[in-house]
């Protein structure tokens, strides 16, 4: 009897950019990203990050030095370059997106004490702290053309600070090692993910995680990205005709605007298996519609956080069970624990924990959040979920935002999901406020899609979807809800708001 014998195990690559080298030399002319009317190929993105990092070291770059990048989103190719050019010279990549307000950005700059800016178009920012010195990336790279190539950077250095979104202040920087940002990626030819799609297709701003997300995506997946500079429902749609995408990628936000738009009627979506929902929770209804719309794509809610990538739970929605966000596809990364560390049974809510397999993130700096937030290689996501018996995970709030009224708490996220039940509703977010009496109460900024909608017919359809306690005690009409770049609705701001809108 012949013996079955199994191909050899393909180590993981150590760094991006080892990675990068390893999709130049197998396939240089095919494109890893579309950005805009441009293409980048393997082999260009390898050329011109070489001769970047190149560059950088002429320019007296050090090892371990903080080097931001101001790209548009129009500019994604250029961003991937430089991206990798900064990893490729041992420097730290600080994605920096060119719509911070001007403090925002300062405070990055001078939090990881950058060493410099580069930038295309978009410029450097308008203040730059003392020292920090601003290149444009054209000249930098132009600098290192004809040098030889670097060699890869040691998989346990820094590689990357992204700064959280800042919905509740200041940004705070978040740590990764290049084995970090290349964990789950292969060298393995025959196990690339995305395989049923020629292209993805998403539209997160650079300097998100969920950006970040993508250009991993474009280094590692059989599949080509497709990076929408200004997303519009008609653009997103063309585009996956266009380019005959098979996986979708969008936040809540732009889902909810692109299933209100006509512009889903008039392009072929037929292509698309994989419709992905990250950075916030998404509505049921609208994971429901979504399903509808493109019936043969799996839904898929990719539960994560900047401190927590690269680990992060996939839950694979079931429009059978629209009450949950989805199934996980493995629970083994995943845990609820009550306040004192204990692991929860299921049906008992309390925090929600994930554990990375790849060396651990952590902030920039010593801080007070560090021994709440990381424990080992546990991270711990700030959300209260519960389990049920089928395993099916239940998102019921930010931690943060849990409204205690009276003798009750009550969930946001489970009034928000019935609002975007209601057929005139086209967005909605729900916060506290004091109470003299119960402490706080709900109240429900709506972005109405009907002109007939108004309080009275808004709060009988909620009667029957929502108990007492949980029924908005007062409502905010809005044109739009205020949003940062990554789509997270910015609740302090809607507190602000109280005075400024229509309310009942």
């Amino acid at each position: 009897m012949t013996a079955v014998r199994r191909p050899a195990a393909v180590r993981p690559p150590g760094s991006l950019i080892e990675l990068l080298e390893h999709r130049a030399d197998l396939h240089p002319e095919r494109p890893a990203l579309h950005d805009d009317g441009r293409t980048l190929d393997f082999g260009t993105w390898r050329r011109r990050s070489a001769a970047l990092a190149a560059g950088l070291l002429a320019r007296g770059l050090r090892p371990g030095d903080p080097v931001a990048l101001r790209y548009r989103s129009t500019e994604w190719t250029e961003y991937a370059v430089a991206y990798c050019g900064v990893q490729w010279a041992g420097g730290i990549a600080v994605p920096l997106s060119d719509r911070l307000a001007p403090a925002a950005a300062e405070h990055i700059l001078g939090d990881c004490r950058a060493a410099g800016v580069l930038h295309a178009a978009a410029g450097p920012p308008p203040r730059l702290p003392g020292g920090v010195r601003a290149d444009g990336s054209a000249e930098v790279e132009a600098d290192g053309a004809a040098a030889a190539r670097p060699a890869p950077p040691d998989p346990s250095a820094d590689a990357q600070y992204l700064y959280t979104s800042g919905t509740t202040g200041l940004p705070k920087g978040v740590r990764a090692t290049h084995a970090n940002l290349v964990h789950g990626c292969t060298l393995d030819e025959r196990r690339r993910p995305l395989r049923h799609s020629r292209t993805f297709l998403h539209g997160f701003p650079i300097g998100t995680n969920a950006g970040q997300t993508m250009l991993v995506n474009a280094l590692n997946t059989a599949a080509a990205g497709v990076a929408v500079p200004h997303f519009t429902p008609l653009r997103f749609a063309r585009l996956i005709e266009e380019h005959g995408v098979g996986s979708v990628f969008l936040v809540p936000a732009t889902a909810i605007e692109l299933l209100a738009s006509p512009a889903l009627s008039r392009c072929d979506l037929s292509s698309v298996r994989l419709v992905g929902s990250t950075a916030a929770a998404l509505p049921q209804p609208v994971a429901l519609r979504l399903s509808q719309v493109f019936d043969r794509a799996q839904i898929v809610n990719y539960y994560t956080s900047t401190e927590a990538a690269p680990a992060q739970v996939t839950l694979l929605y079931d429009p059978r069970r629209p009450d949950s966000p989805g199934l996980p596809a493995a629970l083994d990364q995943l845990r609820i624990t009550g306040p004192d560390g204990r692991v929860l049974p299921a049906g008992e809510p309390g925090e929600i924990w994930l554990r990375s397999s790849a060396p651990p993130r952590s902030y920039l700096g010593p801080t007070a959040s560090d021994a709440e937030v990381f424990q080992g290689r546990w991270v711990r996501m700030g959300d209260i979920g519960v389990l049920d018996g089928d395993g099916y995970l239940h998102l019921l709030d930010r931690e943060r935002d849990v409204v205690k009224s009276g003798a009750h708490k009550v969930s946001t996220l489970q009034v928000e999901n019935a609002l975007h039940a209601h057929p005139g509703v086209a967005d909605a977010a729900a916060f506290g406020v004091p109470h003299p009496v119960l402490g706080s109460v709900v109240v429900a900024a709506v972005v109405p899609s009907d002109d007939a909608l108004d309080p009275a017919s808004l709060r009988a359809f909620l009667l029957d979807r929502l108990a007492a306690h949980e029924l908005p005690a007062r409502f905010l009409f809005r044109d739009a809800l205020p949003r940062n770049e990554g789509g997270k609705v910015l609740k302090r701001e809607l507190h602000q708001l109280l005075d400024g809108g229509t309310t009942s």
